[in-house]
């Protein structure tokens, strides 16, 4: 049975394009999200090696952690959960090399993502005021599809991760690249990061995707209704024709840049009180 609801891979050629399309360069770390059995892990680190670059393993698992400490004592392995320990990394590196907050930090993250943390995963690295430059991960199809979708199928997860990083499927992987086999496919996504918002800014779009998308079937006008209030309308309606939009539309035919635009005219117009 898989632990913690890991499901290793076992491809080899998978293997290959996670390492590839990292691009790993002198001075870089990687930062690998659940190891497991080390089979990205030892090619991971051939490589960082080979550029001269750092790898960081991060595994939950007492049983997992200790036999890959048993097959390297060297290998730079923290036992703890990402989701904590990630934001720690990033925050010690920052005051160790005396970083400004607010610049890029020089980390890459990488990991064969257990499907139930995806979500939580990504809130958190968007969340960063100095997110990694890259990430490449495995996590389950349907969500990988629902990430790096645009108009007409534009959706809450696509909207918020598409504000912080640009996002491409690299490969599909079938049930049969892991071991145990999961019930669903899988895809390798590779997210790179843009350069950054104000803390205002990104809480102010955060917001407002979730009000535009807090009932897809409705028309954007009648969600962002029942977000600001009735009184709102004609505030709203004015916000909406700045964009071309009559309200009328669905949230999913919505770009992201016209959904970035619409964020920062309600802001300014004061509408959410």
């Amino acid at each position: 049975m898989p632990r913690l609801g890991q499901h290793f891979l076992k491809k080899t050629s998978a293997t290959n394009t996670i390492v590839n399309a990292l691009n790993l360069k002198t001075g870089e770390t990687v930062i690998e999200i659940g190891p497991g059995t080390g089979v990205l892990t030892w090619p991971l680190l051939k490589r960082c090696n080979e550029v001269q670059s750092r790898l960081i393993v991060i595994e939950r698992d007492p049983k997992l952690a200790d036999e890959l400490a048993e097959k390297n004592s060297n290998l730079n392995l923290i036992r703890g959960d990402a989701l904590k320990v990630i934001p720690q990394i990033l925050k010690n590196h920052n005051k160790e090399v005396g970083q400004m907050p607010g610049s890029r930090a020089n980390f890459k993250v990488v990991g064969n993502i257990p499907y139930y943390i995806t979500g939580a995963l990504l809130r958190m690295l968007g969340e960063l005021n100095e997110p990694p430059i890259q990430i490449v991960i495995m996590i389950q199809k349907e969500v990988a599809e629902r990430l790096v979708a645009k108009p007409p199928r534009m959706n809450l997860l696509a909207a918020a991760t598409g504000y912080w990083a640009e996002s491409q499927i690299l490969e599909t992987l079938a049930p049969e690249d892991f071991s145990p086999p999961p019930k669903v496919s899988s895809a390798i996504v590779s997210l790179r990061s843009k350069p950054q918002k104000t803390t205002a800014e990104r809480e102010a779009y955060y917001r407002f995707i979730k009000a535009i998308f807090r009932q897809p079937r409705k028309t954007i006008l009648n969600n962002l209704k029942s977000a600001y209030g009735q009184k709102k309308e004609e505030a709203i309606k004015e916000v909406l024709l700045s964009q071309g939009l009559s309200g009328l539309e669905r949230p999913q035919n919505i770009s992201l840049e016209i959904l970035t635009a619409l964020s920062t005219c309600v802001a300014h117009m004061r509408i959410i009180e």
